[in-house]
């Protein structure tokens, strides 16, 4: 999984011209991936301020508005793909225009099989 990470609003501090082009990009990627066989899905997430976080709490589960990390990126959102090795998929988040025009990193991390080992 390629998680997204990045700072909500950013897109909207962008030229139309910059931000078609990371829109494009984006495109360009999934076109690839989609063609490879290797994109199994993906979606973007609401804007943070959408939020609800559930932690334990002292008289029981305690839900708070907001993400439960207090940094400038939030996750904004993910895509699955189904790569031969862990260096493709590191391969792929290191193209995605977020990392390639510096406004976001990927974290790539292997999903747990249904039985419970991870890769």
């Amino acid at each position: 999984m390629l998680l997204i990470w990045n700072r909500p609003g950013f897109v909207e501090e962008l030229s139309e011209e910059e931000r078609n082009a990371i829109f494009s990009d984006v495109d360009v990627i999934m076109k690839e991936l989609t063609e490879s066989g290797e994109l199994v899905g993906g979606e973007a997430l609401a804007h943070p301020s959408q939020t609800r976080t559930v932690r334990p709490g002292a008289g029981g589960p305690e839900i708070t508005d907001g993400p439960f990390v207090e940094s400038k990126e939030q996750f904004a959102g993910y895509l699955m793909v189904d790569c031969e090795t862990p260096e493709r998929a590191a391969e792929i988040a290191a193209s995605w225009p977020d990392v390639t025009r510096g406004v976001g990193v990927l974290e790539v991390r292997p999903v747990m099989e249904q039985a419970g080992t991870e890769m």
